[in-house]
C-alpha cells in the first residue's frame, strides 16, 4: 500500500474500499455466468428476450445509483454513503437467490443497481482524499484492480459453484463477504479529512447544490467533458466484453480462440491499470487520459488486420491494456479536477452519464453484428468511440486549472 502512497488510516481506506469495489467486480459477471443455466432450465419461463431486459434493468440502476449517491455522499459523506451502499447491494443480491418470478428478480437486480452504482464513485472519492500527493492516479488504477480480480473470481467461482449447487447459490456467496466487510468498515472505515474540513467550513448543503456546483465557477464545461468521456469509455468496455468473442468468430477464428481472447482483453486490463496509474501520477491525468483514449482507438482499428497465431493475442492484449485502463483515467482525472467539497458528486455523475454508454456498447455491438457488418466495421465503430473520448478528455482543461476558478469564485461571492 505504500507502493500508491497510503499508510495508517490512508491503509485501511484502501483495502475496505477494494474490497468493495471487489463485490462490485462480482455483479459484473455472476449474471453472465447464471443466464445460460437460467435458460437452459427454463427458470420463471425465463428467454433471451427477458433475460436482456433483466441485465439492462441492472444498468439503469448502476445509472440512478451513481448519479444519487455519488451526490448525497458529498452531503452525508463518504464513510456513510459507502457503507450504505455495500449493506444494500449485498442485501439485495442475497434476496435474488429467493426470487420467486422474473419481475422479482429483475426487481431485486434493478434496486441492487441502486448500490451498486454509488460504490464505486464513492470509494475512488474516498481514496484518492486518502492518498498521499502525487499519488491520486494509482490510487485510482489500484483499486480498479479490485473490480477486475472480482470479475475473474466470481467466473471461477461460476465453474466451481453452478455444476454441485445451483445457481442460487452464486448469489448467496457473492453477498456472504458482506456479513464481515460491514462490521470492518463500521469499525475502521475512515471518513475523509478533506470532506470533513469542507463540511467544517460550509456546514451542510442540499443535493441540488451539490449538482448546482459542477456547473460554477468554472467548471461548466470540465463536466460535460467528463460525461461525455465517461460515456465513450463506459461504452468500449461493456460493448467489447459483451461481444469481442462474437466478432472474432465472425471473423473466422474459431470459438475456443474468440473466448481465449475475451480473456486475454481483461489480462491485458489489469496490466494497463499498474502502467496507467504510475504513467498519470508522473506526467498528469490530462496526458495520459488523452494518450490511453488515442492508443484505444488505433490498437482497435488494428484488429481488423486478421494475424496469424500468437500475433492477434499481443494485439488483443496491447488493446485490452489501453481499452480498459482509459475509462479509469477519467475516474483520476475527476479526482484532481473537481476539488472536496464535490468530488464525489462530479464522479457519481459521471460514471452515471457513463452507464449510459454501458447500455449504448451491446446495443451496438449487436446491432452490427445483426447487420453482418461486425467484422471490420465493428472494430472501426470502437475505435471511433475512442477517437471520441481522446477528445472528450482533451476538452476538460488542464488539473488545477478549473479549481483555482472555482476557489476564486468562492472567495468573490464570500467577499
Amino acid at each position: 500500500m505504500g507502493g500508491v502512497g497510503f499508510g495508517g488510516r490512508g491503509g485501511w481506506a484502501l483495502g475496505l474500499c477494494w474490497t468493495a469495489v471487489l463485490l462490485d467486480g462480482f455483479d459484473l459477471v455472476v449474471l453472465g455466468s447464471v443466464l445460460p443455466v437460467l435458460l437452459e432450465t427454463q427458470q420463471w419461463g425465463l428467454t433471451p428476450a427477458s433475460a436482456s431486459v433483466v441485465s439492462t434493468v441492472g444498468l439503469v440502476g448502476m445509472t440512478i445509483g451513481a448519479l444519487a449517491i455519488g451526490t448525497v455522499t458529498d452531503v452525508i459523506g463518504r464513510r456513510k454513503a459507502l457503507i450504505f451502499a455495500v449493506t444494500s447491494f449485498s442485501l439485495l443480491t442475497a434476496l435474488c437467490a429467493v426470487a420467486p418470478s422474473v419481475f422479482v428478480f429483475g426487481v431485486l437486480r434493478f434496486l441492487a443497481g441502486l448500490g451498486l452504482g454509488g460504490c464505486l464513485p464513492t470509494a475512488i472519492a474516498l481514496v484518492t482524499e486518502h492518498a498521499r500527493a502525487g499519488k491520486s492516479g494509482s490510487a485510482t488504477t489500484s483499486i480498479m484492480t479490485g473490480y477486475h480480480v472480482g470479475a475473474v473470481l466470481t467466473a471461477l467461482l461460476g465453474i466451481a459453484v453452478l455444476p454441485g449447487l445451483g445457481w442460487r447459490a452464486m448469489f448467496v456467496i457473492g453477498a456472504a463477504p458482506a456479513l464481515v466487510l460491514v462490521p470492518l468498515m463500521l469499525r475502521y472505515l475512515p471518513e475523509s479529512e478533506s470532506f470533513e474540513q469542507v463540511k467544517a467550513e460550509r456546514g451542510s448543503r442540499r443535493g441540488a447544490e451539490a449538482v448546482a456546483s459542477l456547473f460554477r465557477g468554472g467548471l461548466g464545461r470540465a463536466t460535460i467533458a467528463f460525461w461525455v468521456t465517461s460515456f465513450m469509455g463506459l461504452l468500449l468496455v461493456y460493448g467489447l466484453n459483451t461481444w469481442l468473442p462474437q466478432i472474432m468468430k465472425s471473423a473466422g477464428y474459431p470459438l475456443g480462440a474468440a473466448l481465449g481472447l475475451l480473456l486475454t482483453l481483461n489480462i491485458g486490463a489489469v496490466i494497463g491499470l499498474l502502467v496507467a496509474g504510475a504513467v498519470a501520477d508522473r506526467i498528469g491525468p490530462r496526458p495520459s487520459t488523452i494518450a490511453w483514449f488515442a492508443a484505444s482507438a488505433v490498437f482497435l482499428a488494428a484488429l481488423s488486420i486478421k494475424l496469424p497465431g500468437i500475433g492477434v493475442y499481443v494485439a488483443v492484449l496491447i488493446a485490452g491494456c489501453f481499452v480498459f485502463s482509459s475509462q479509469v483515467l477519467v475516474y483520476a482525472y475527476i479526482g484532481r479536477v473537481y476539488p472536496a467539497a464535490n468530488r464525489a458528486t462530479g464522479l457519481g455523475w459521471s460514471a452515471g452519464i457513463g452507464r449510459i454508454g454501458a447500455i449504448c456498447g451491446p446495443l451496438l455491438g449487436g446491432a452490427m453484428l445483426t447487420a453482418g457488418i461486425a467484422y471490420p466495421w465493428g472494430f472501426y465503430a470502437f475505435a471511433a468511440v475512442g477517437a471520441l473520448g481522446a477528445v472528450g478528455a482533451a476538452m476538460v482543461g488542464k488539473p488545477g486549472v478549473v479549481q483555482e476558478q472555482e476557489l476564486n469564485a468562492d472567495n468573490s461571492q464570500h467577499a
